[in-house]
C-alpha cells in the first residue's frame, strides 16, 4: 500500500495562453473570486506584486483542511473554497489560480504525490497511509516563466504543528520543505503528476478509489478538525 504508485499518462502541460480563461473548477469569472482578487491585488504595480499578495491571502485567509467529501464537486471548486473560508490543498491551489487569472496572471494547477511525515494520527488512520496522492499546488506565469506556489498550510496551522510557513517570492519555486522548524522530516515528494488548466477531478477520484478505499467506500466523506487535532496531539 505505502509504495510509490505507477504513474498514469499525463497530458502536455498547458501553455500560458490556455491558462487565463475560467474553468469548471477554477472559476476565475466568479463574482466573489473577482472581488477577492481585485481587493487583494489593489495597489500592486507589477504582476509579481499582485501574485505575492494573492498568495498570502489564499494561504492565510483560507484555513487548510483535508476533511472534505471527495465525491462532491464542491470539494474541488475554487468558489466553494472561498465561500466556505476553508479547503484542502487542491481547492486552495484552484483558488489561487482563479484569483490570479482574475487579475490577468496566467495560472494552472500542478500535482504531485507526497509522503507527509507530519500529520495527525487520526487523519493517517482514516487514510490508511502517509502518502498524500494528488497533492495540489499552483503554477503562476511570472516574468516569462512558470513558478510554483503552494498556499496549502495557513500560518495558524503551521504554528500549531511547529512548521515554518511556506513563503513565496514570485521568482523561485515554493514547495514544501523536507524538514520542519525542529529538524524533523516534513514532506517528501515521491512523484510528479504534471500541470493542468483545470482540476482533473475524474482522475483524482479514480486514484482515490484505489489508494483510499476506506474513505471512498464510506461515501468519500472525511470529517474532522485538523487545527484542533494539531493542538491536542502537541505537534
Amino acid at each position: 500500500m505505502n509504495t510509490k504508485p505507477p504513474m498514469s499518462a499525463t497530458l502536455p502541460d498547458p501553455e500560458p495562453g490556455q491558462c487565463l480563461a475560467p474553468g469548471r473548477f477554477i472559476e476565475s469569472d466568479d463574482a466573489a473570486i473577482v472581488a477577492f482578487a481585485e481587493k487583494a491585488a489593489a495597489g500592486a504595480v507589477t504582476e509579481k506584486d499582485r501574485a505575492l499578495r494573492l498568495y498570502k491571502r489564499v494561504r492565510d485567509d483560507i484555513a487548510y483542511t483535508p476533511y472534505r467529501n471527495y465525491l462532491e464537486d464542491s470539494a474541488y471548486s475554487a468558489s466553494a473554497c472561498l465561500r466556505e473560508g476553508r479547503g484542502w490543498c487542491v481547492q486552495k491551489a484552484a483558488l489561487l489560480a482563479a484569483a490570479a487569472r482574475a487579475v490577468d496572471i496566467p495560472a494552472r494547477v500542478g500535482f504531485a504525490d507526497v509522503k507527509n511525515h507530519l500529520s495527525s494520527p487520526r487523519l493517517l488512520e482514516m487514510l490508511g497511509t502517509d502518502i498524500f496522492y494528488w497533492h495540489g499546488y499552483c503554477e503562476l506565469w511570472i516574468g516569462g516563466k512558470w513558478v510554483k506556489a503552494t498556499p496549502a498550510f495557513d500560518l495558524a496551522l503551521c504554528e500549531k504543528f511547529g512548521v515554518l510557513a511556506l513563503e513565496f517570492d514570485g521568482e523561485t519555486d515554493s514547495i514544501f520543505q523536507p524538514h520542519d522548524a525542529a529538524g524533523r522530516r516534513h514532506m517528501e515528494y515521491l512523484a510528479e503528476r504534471g500541470a493542468y488548466a483545470d482540476v482533473p477531478v475524474h482522475r483524482i477520484r479514480t486514484d482515490f478509489q484505489q489508494y483510499y478505499p476506506r474513505i471512498m467506500e464510506q461515501g468519500g466523506n472525511v470529517a474532522g478538525d485538523l487545527h484542533r487535532e494539531a493542538t491536542t496531539t502537541g505537534q
